[in-house]
C-alpha cells in the first residue's frame, strides 16, 4: 500500500511518498500553494497509485490551532472531495525545523518535512499491525 504525506504551508506544500509496502517515507516534491495545488496533488495520487493520504496536523505547543491550521483543514476537506477518499491527520511539530537541521536549507526542505510527517504515521500504523 502506497501512502502520500503532505506538509501543508502557506506558500509551499511538501510531498512525500512511501515505498510500495508502506514502511519507509521518501521526500518527493515541493508544490506551490496556488490555484493548481489540488489538481497537482490529485495527479500525484493517481500516477503513484496512492491509497491513503496523510497531512500534517499543525498545532501550537498548547494543542491549539496555529496560524496555518484552518487553511490546512480547508485543504484537507477539498482534497477528500476531489479524491473521493479520506485524508488522515498526523500530528506534527517542527517538522520543517527538524528537516533543516538534518539537511540544511534546500529547495527540498518541505518535501523532507513531509517525509518526517509520513514516517511518523507509518511507524505508528505499522506498530499496530504487527
Amino acid at each position: 500500500m502506497r501512502y502520500l504525506g503532505i506538509d501543508y504551508g502557506a506558500k509551499r506544500v511538501g510531498m512525500a511518498l512511501s515505498d510500495e509496502g508502506g514502511k519507509v517515507a521518501f521526500p518527493h516534491s515541493v508544490l506551490k500553494n496556488d490555484a493548481s495545488l489540488l489538481k497537482d496533488v490529485a495527479r500525484i495520487v493517481e500516477e503513484q497509485k496512492v491509497e491513503l493520504v496523510v497531512i500534517g496536523e499543525s498545532k501550537d505547543l498548547e494543542g491549539k490551532e496555529n496560524r496555518i491550521a484552518r487553511s490546512a483543514a480547508r485543504f484537507k476537506k477539498e482534497l477528500e472531495a476531489a479524491l473521493g477518499k479520506k485524508v488522515e491527520y498526523e500530528p506534527e511539530f517542527w517538522s520543517s525545523m527538524q528537516a533543516e537541521r538534518w539537511q540544511g536549507k534546500t529547495d527540498k526542505l518541505d518535501a523532507s518535512a513531509a517525509a518526517i510527517i509520513l514516517q511518523s504515521f507509518l511507524d505508528k500504523h505499522n506498530s499496530k499491525t504487527r
